[in-house]
């Protein structure tokens, strides 16, 4: 059961990410200061960008960085890549193989900006191309779903923004994260149990706001790519504009609600989808958000609102491994899906 254990072992290689690459981290930071970048310029595919939501929301409120996503098809499909000045070019990417992530690095740099690889595999071409890497020091990943690399994408960006802040309070609640990453995998056997209610689960909206965005998004494709339920992510406030008229009597909604800046409007969300009678999922270190549940997953009460992705992922990641068994589907080989997929 790679998947399972996969999901397992995220705390123990998180600390060696910590142990293992804060010297590199603090050295890149240096060099992102010493430039005066104001733009941080992200390349990424899948899981990866889900990670690269997070850096939008983390670099632009602890760092008030400029966040710009980058569109991988203007480098290599149209060949008219935009012009990228004072940036921090970032290519996110496990295997760092995707020529298209690859292409957009290679032009940064080419125009004359600063170049970060963030990968698990150091001497991809990905890497080759970048001027400093942060590896992730997850280790083979052989579930073709990935987990561990998620995580450790979200503790190398979550890193970076701590040495650029130089804030040891960051940095004091970084080393916390492992530890509540275990409290949360010993929701395990709950979240077993709950996974049956919804077997027969065929669509669902996934909601979170701000930092929560990438974990709703993360949450979602796992669901699609292991339990093929049609599984949409929306932030809180673009459900209101529309996507709300989906709920009825039964219908599941599934959400990333902890304690933060956003947590009011969510649950204001959340209330209205019980009003309509639909039925609730809901991730959470907040006692309100988790009695609006039918099913609640409590994450540690301490988590910090800027950590709460690497902390709330993992019962989502549960969730929906043990939806696919309660399905019947393989988890380690969802169909159609390879473990690298290469686009251009």
């Amino acid at each position: 059961m790679p998947l399972y254990a996969e999901i397992r072992e995220q705390p123990q290689r998180l600390e060696q990410l910590l142990q293992g690459q804060r010297a590199t981290v603090e050295r890149i930071a240096a060099e992102i200061r010493s430039r005066g970048i104001d733009l941080a310029f992200l390349a990424a595919r899948g899981t990866s960008n889900n990670a690269g939501h997070y850096a939008n929301y983390l670099f632009g409120a602890r760092n008030r960085l400029a966040v710009a996503v980058g569109t991988p098809s203007l480098f290599t499909c149209y060949k008219s890549p935009p012009r990228i000045k004072n940036a921090l070019v970032i290519g996110l990417s496990q295997s760092g193989r995707s020529p298209d992530v690859v292409s957009v690095l290679a032009e940064g740099k080419r125009q004359g900006n600063l170049t970060l690889a963030i990968t698990n595999e150091p001497l991809s071409p990905l890497a080759q191309t970048a001027d400093y890497v942060l590896g992730l020091q997850a280790g083979p990943e052989k579930a073709v779903a990935a987990t561990k690399t998620y995580t450790a994408e979200l503790m190398a960006v979550a890193m970076l923004s701590a040495g650029l802040c130089s804030s040891r309070q960051m940095w004091d609640e970084l080393a916390r994260v492992p530890e509540w990453q275990r409290q949360a995998l010993a929701l395990d056997e709950h979240i077993a149990r709950a996974a049956q209610r919804y077997r027969y689960m065929r669509q669902t909206v996934v909601i979170g706001r701000g930092y929560s965005y990438a974990t709703a998004s993360e949450w979602a494709l796992k669901l699609k790519e292991l339990t093929y339920v049609l599984a949409e992510p929306y932030s809180s406030a673009s459900f209101m504009h529309g996507p709300i008229a989906l709920v009825d009597e039964g219908f599941p909604v599934l959400a990333v609600a902890p304690r933060g800046k956003v947590l009011g409007p969510v649950l204001e969300t959340l209330k209205l989808v019980r009003a309509q009678r639909g039925e609730l999922v809901v991730i959470s270190n907040d006692r309100r958000a988790l009695a609006l549940a039918q099913t609640p997953m409590a994450i540690a009460e301490e988590v910090p609102e800027w950590l709460s992705p690497l902390v709330a992922v993992v019962p989502a990641q549960l969730f929906a491994y043990h939806l696919t068994l309660a399905k019947g589907y393989d988890a380690e080989q969802p169909r159609a899906l390879h473990k690298v997929t290469e686009t251009r």
